[in-house]
């Protein structure tokens, strides 16, 4: 019975560590991102003033007519990235954005750079500058 109490201890104590990862994994990536920026902007000779969760949830927010669409991150992810969505096209439910509301949503550092590389050409046509990935994610991290 002890053994048993203990493994559970320690199942338990995993759980609520994964729980918790994702976020910090979440702010690490931000900040990789926000010192990409300040580099870039350094060597234009530019101030960079560090990452902007309201510019993040702007971007989030921002309709672009893609295909005679209005179309934004908010589409399918809803104006609340800790509810789950749905893709327009395929109407697939996806998973809530917000790493509070999904502690999944950053623990694979590739698949992000991968969602970010498509779904910026989707939706603004280009790659997201490593400025625009930094507040992005700084805005999700405030949404609870």
């Amino acid at each position: 019975m002890r053994n048993t109490s203990i493994v559970l201890l320690a199942v338990l104590g995993l759980f609520s560590a994964s729980a918790f990862a994702d976020p910090v994994t979440a702010q690490k990536l931000a900040d990789k991102y926000a010192a990409i920026a300040k580099n870039i902007a350094d060597s234009r000779h530019e101030t960079y003033n560090g990452l902007n969760a309201d510019a993040g949830k702007t971007f989030f927010n921002r309709e672009l007519t893609i295909h005679g669409k209005q179309i934004a991150c908010a589409s399918c992810h809803t104006t609340n990235p800790a509810n789950p969505g749905t893709h327009l096209v395929t109407k697939k439910p996806i998973k809530p954005l917000a790493p509070a509301a999904n502690p999944e949503r950053f623990s694979d550092l590739d698949k992000v750079e991968k969602n970010f590389e498509k779904h910026c050409l989707d939706i603004i046509g280009r790659d997201c500058t490593a400025e625009e990935k930094g507040n992005f994610i700084a805005y999700l991290l405030t949404v609870k």
